[in-house]
C-alpha cells in the first residue's frame, strides 16, 4: 500500500475512503502516532486512478496534502 493523501482527521480520511471504495479501489487508513494527521493508502497499482477519483471529487482546497 502507498500513500495517496493526508486528511487532518479520521472523519475527513473516512470521507477520502469513501470516495476510493466508491471508484472500487481498496485503501486503508492511518493516524501518526506522532501527528494528528491520518495517511490514506491505496494499493500502488490504483494510485493514479485514486488521485483521479479523489480530485473528481473534493474542492483542492480541500485536500490538506499529497504525498
Amino acid at each position: 500500500m502507498v500513500q495517496v493523501a493526508v486528511a487532518g482527521d479520521v472523519a475527513e480520511a473516512e470521507e477520502m475512503q469513501e470516495i476510493l471504495s466508491n471508484a472500487g479501489i481498496e485503501s486503508s487508513i492511518e493516524q501518526s502516532p506522532d501527528e494528528d494527521t491520518v495517511s490514506v493508502s491505496v494499493p500502488e497499482s490504483e494510485l493514479e486512478t485514486a488521485k483521479e477519483a479523489i480530485e473528481a471529487l473534493t474542492e483542492p482546497d480541500e485536500l490538506i496534502s499529497e504525498p
